[in-house]
């Protein structure tokens, strides 16, 4: 008789940053028991205030086991370098953020036994000064990357179904970054571009500017081996412009804050991938170049 596979014991979790999704992940992971660290740049404890709840973290100490990077997309690498002489040798690593392009650039950095995984989620979080607000419930998608990943499944999966689900479990998390790519390279350059909220964007004089830009989209997303419908991907965008409609764009917020921004990972990487297959993009070349020129007038 075939013995049956006992559970596995819960990772402890390191966190890295303070940003809103990272804080709302640690703060729900803490409240359900698990072990939660922050891994910053200057090691210290951290208090919030989550839910109603006054919770505390301490500093991030090696040997990591399991580590969540909700960091912007050009923070990435500059992370892993930093996080790698701390890993476990058998750490996971879950990557979360806005656009494309880190999967490539971090494969290559990991050591054999590293688990590699990708976490796209709607949720949406609000930091204040000792605070972190969940301002939007969603969902997430999870992927494992690698077969190191594929070794630590259940425990990474039951963590992230408690730290940002529910979550929805994928064999390619490709198409669903792809899907949140068109929706991101229309509501973030446009609200930033025009410092405005998400809903502003419904109004009909913006229809044929995101309808051109869903259109590219989607033209560059089929010659990389993801076809997308037009149509439903343009409804899917307008939805949520209606679902987010008080909430201001993380893009818009970097801009308006003198921050840089994720424009490199997002509409960069459709103009990247758009030239690489030969594709006329002009609207989203033109959103590239208007919001790179006032991002580089911020510095």
């Amino acid at each position: 008789m075939a013995q049956s596979t006992a559970p596995q014991p819960a990772l402890s979790w390191s966190i890295v940053g303070r940003g809103a999704i990272g804080l709302l992940a640690a703060s729900r992971l803490q409240l359900a028991g698990f072990d939660v660290t922050l891994w910053l740049r200057q090691p210290q404890s951290c208090s919030v205030e989550f839910d109603g709840h006054q919770l505390t973290f301490q500093p991030a100490v090696a040997p990591l086991s399991a580590v969540l990077i909700p960091v912007k997309s050009y923070a990435v690498t500059e992370a892993i370098q930093a996080l790698l002489p701390a890993l476990a040798q058998d750490a996971q690593l879950v990557l979360s953020h806005n656009g494309m392009g880190s999967i490539e650039q971090v494969k290559p950095m990991l050591a054999a036994g590293h688990g590699l995984w990708f976490l796209t989620t709607t949720h949406g979080a609000l930091k204040q000064p000792d605070a972190v607000q969940h301002t939007g419930t969603g969902s997430s998608t999870l992927a494992a990357l690698n077969d190191a990943a594929k070794v630590k499944q259940q425990q990474v999966l039951q963590a992230m179904d408690v730290a940002l689900g529910p979550v929805n479990f994928t064999d390619n998390i490709q198409p669903a970054l792809w899907q949140k790519l068109a929706i991101n390279a229309v509501i973030n350059p446009l609200t930033a571009l025009y410092n405005c909220r998400n809903g502003e964007l419904a109004a009909q004089k913006y229809h044929q500017h995101i309808e051109a830009l869903v259109t590219e989209v989607c033209q560059v997303a089929a010659a990389c081996g993801y076809p997308m419908s037009a149509h439903s991907t343009l409804q899917t965008v307008l939805r949520v412009i209606s679902s987010t409609a008080q909430n201001f764009s993380s893009m818009q917020q970097d801009l308006a804050h003198g921050r840089r921004t994720e424009i490199d990972a997002i509409t960069g990487y459709v103009v990247q991938q758009a030239v690489h297959h030969n594709i006329s993009v002009p609207h989203n070349q033109a959103l590239l170049e208007q919001i790179l020129l006032r991002q580089q007038q911020l510095y």
